[in-house]
């Protein structure tokens, strides 16, 4: 689903002639800003409720695999390797992070590591990340944003 965002000319000294611009624009043109970045928050809320409901499928899955992995206390890792490249949140092998990688998955990883962490031991335990992950991580989640936007005019629009 795109997100129709109407152009808007009057919002910024950067790119108008601010001089110009009433009060009454740039109410309507801010107005119509913070209902564009709800739009983008809504995405991301979507894309984050989409990502909370298929977190670990493959431990339930493969319960058959996982079990048989976990019971030798992953010393065989024939699971835990396909789970790793399933599962977009793993971080610990770059042959498994994905090219795509983005902040929706990094936050995949925090939540991850932090509820685990808790719940078995009562302490969380920091995982190391490379900042040229986040750096790749962020372009890429600006990338999928960027892919999602229409922007039209307001002649366009009805």
């Amino acid at each position: 689903m795109k997100l129709d965002i109407t152009k808007s000319k009057t919002a910024d000294t950067r790119s108008c002639d601010w001089s110009q611009v009433s009060k009454k624009d740039l109410l309507v043109s801010s107005t119509q800003h913070i209902g564009d970045i709800q739009r983008g928050f809504m995405f991301f809320i979507r894309k984050m409720t989409e990502r909370a409901l298929m977190h670990d499928k493959s431990k339930i899955s493969d319960i058959d695999g996982f079990h048989e992995d976990f019971k030798t206390g992953f010393k065989n890792t024939t699971w835990w390797e396909k789970h790793q490249e399933i599962e977009r949140h793993h971080f610990n092998n770059p042959k498994y992070i994905p090219e795509d990688v983005n902040l929706i998955d990094i936050l995949d990883q925090i939540i991850d590591g932090c509820m685990a962490a808790m719940a078995r031991t009562g302490q969380y335990r920091q995982e190391k990340i490379e900042p040229e992950l986040l750096q790749r991580a962020y372009q890429n989640t600006v990338k999928m944003l960027l892919e999602e936007i229409n922007v039209v005019d307001v002649k366009d629009n009805p």
